[in-house]
């Protein structure tokens, strides 16, 4: 085929770049393609884990409302234990609940606090994974650019060995050669760079949506307490009739 010689053109002048920063130069541009599948990996990864349907499911929030309605907090808990941020939340509130129930001064403010406690918990835990496709993302432009000084280093340090007789061609050979490992680092940080600000803006969503729920779910705790006191959130709904 006509393309096979361009294409092992191709191939040679691409391995003749990767190598001609020498040892180091090698060695950076290997830790940078590291990075970018550490990249590659914690992306797809997270797009994956960060959707509404996993972290605040659809009819959770329904399914608790019902049964704070009706008293019955162990059955809200029960169903609350479902790995998701939501869930989490409207377990605190609950949890915090019970405690009011054995306390004479019950106040929803206590309530309100134990889940924007846990909103904040949650909301850390899952920012720590999207750190390091920031940490990528600033780390690797510095990793090209330390290959790319110490190639102009190198360069200048052979002009300067050969008295200035090195030509325009030779100073700018070594310069394009140093250059490489810049080119590597952006390639690897403007990506996981991207991928971190859109996956915080849907984090940021996710937990706003989450609050949401989360103050609308527990207005039945809100409206006992206000009105009946602890005693009503601590009575478990009827099953049967008395004798």
């Amino acid at each position: 085929m006509l393309t096979t010689p361009f294409l092992l053109a191709d191939t040679a002048w691409l391995l003749q770049l990767v190598t001609s920063g020498g040892p180091l130069g090698v060695a950076l541009l290997v830790l940078l393609l590291i990075l970018s599948l550490a990249s590659l990996a914690l992306t797809v990864e997270q797009f994956a884990s960060l959707r509404p349907a996993r972290l605040a499911p659809n009819g959770l929030a329904d399914r608790v409302g019902k049964l704070l309605e009706t008293g019955d907090l162990d059955g809200a808990q029960r169903a609350c234990r479902d790995g998701s941020v939501l869930g989490a939340v409207l377990n605190a509130a609950i949890d915090e609940a019970n405690q009011l129930a054995a306390s004479p001064e019950p106040a929803w403010p206590a309530i309100e606090k134990a889940m924007e406690d846990r909103v904040e918990a949650e909301s850390a835990r899952l920012m720590r994974r999207l750190d390091y496709l920031a940490l990528i993302g600033n780390l690797a432009p510095m990793v090209g650019l330390l290959g790319t000084v110490v190639g102009m280093i190198v360069a200048f340090r052979e002009v300067a060995a050969t008295q200035g007789a090195a030509t325009a061609g030779e100073l700018a050979s070594g310069i394009y050669q140093a250059l490489v490992t810049t080119v590597g680092g952006l390639i690897v940080a403007i990506p996981s760079l991207a991928a971190f600000h859109v996956l915080r803006h849907r984090l940021e969503a996710i937990v706003a949506s989450v609050i949401v729920q989360a103050e609308r779910t527990t207005r039945p705790i809100k409206r006992a307490l206000s009105s009946a006191g602890p005693a009503r959130l601590a009575t478990p709904p009827r099953t049967g009739r008395t004798a």
